[in-house]
């Protein structure tokens, strides 16, 4: 019978038996341990024009680009510079890729919190804690993510001119506003109380006149998108991949874009895509 261990953490600040290159290098041969997606490494130790390294850049196949930079020990004010400093050279000198700062280190203090509160979204930053645990000989390494990126509002929560049904079945048309109709059925059982509301770019929910996007519609002339919110999961969406639904995660938004040709292939995977609803529901603590 297995028996439950403690591990036993170390510091990885002054060990000498680890540098910050070779958890760098760790790192950037393997992304996922970020938790950050699917990311592809670019570049170490990148050269920045006013000087300094950029530790590592990671980009994704949807145009995004990851500034990430490694403090062992607790963050501190300098290194907090350097990490947005870095950030910014890079978004201006590649401005059509979409970027975002990431620090991971031992700790992420409170001060250090209470600073990026300070830019409310106007950088985008997410903070990584790293635990370093002794197995046996080796070292087994742990990330979580503290801060999720901090956005300015989406196109989906402005107020963008209210449409009616007639302008969307002139965008689209009226046999896939009947399959949006079909699908809101069926999640308005998950869901009770809402309705649609015609918006110029998208098709939304409202519930007691404020709008509750977890998801939304997007109807084309011949498919539509439904979007719906939430984490980034790559398992989960792998598993709708494997299932055969064009998926994508757009992890500047956060939302999961689903193409289906109409009502009948919402059908075929209506399990698979209501257990994504309600973990949409979940994250953004939406009421059944």
């Amino acid at each position: 019978m297995a028996e439950l261990v403690q591990l036993e953490r170390i510091s990885l600040k002054g060990n000498p038996k680890i540098k910050e290159d070779l958890i760098q290098n760790f790192i950037f041969n393997n992304p996922s341990v970020l938790g950050l997606g699917e990311l592809t490494p670019l570049t170490r130790e990148k050269i920045q024009p006013a000087g300094g390294r950029l530790d590592i850049l990671l980009g994704d196949d949807d145009g995004a680009r990851y500034e990430v930079e490694i403090q062992l020990g607790a963050t501190d004010p300098s290194h907090i510079i350097r990490t947005i400093e870095y950030w910014d050279t890079e978004r201006k000198r590649y401005p059509n890729y979409d970027h975002c700062a990431v620090i991971v280190a031992e700790e992420i203090t409170s001060r250090f919190m209470n600073v990026i509160s300070l830019f409310n979204g106007h950088i985008p930053l997410i903070a990584i804690q790293i635990a370093a645990y002794k197995v046996g000989e080796n070292i087994s390494l742990t990330f979580t993510k503290v801060l999720d990126r901090m956005t300015l509002g989406t196109d989906e929560e402005e107020q963008y001119e209210i449409t009616d049904r007639k302008y969307w079945e002139t965008r689209s048309t009226a046999k896939m506003l009947k399959s949006v109709d079909n699908i809101f059925a069926d999640i308005s059982q998950l869901a009770t109380g809402y309705e649609l509301k015609y918006n110029k770019f998208y098709i939304g929910l409202v519930k007691d006149g404020i709008a509750k996007n977890f998801i939304l519609f997007k109807p084309k002339k011949s498919f539509l998108y439904l979007v719906i919110k939430g984490a980034e999961d790559p398992e989960k969406l792998k598993t709708l991949e494997n299932a055969g639904l064009d998926v994508s995660y757009k992890a500047r938004w956060k939302e999961y874009d689903i193409r289906l040709s109409g009502y009948e292939e919402y059908k075929k995977h209506k399990e698979l895509i209501d257990s994504l609803i309600k973990e949409a529901m979940s994250y953004f603590s939406v009421s059944e």
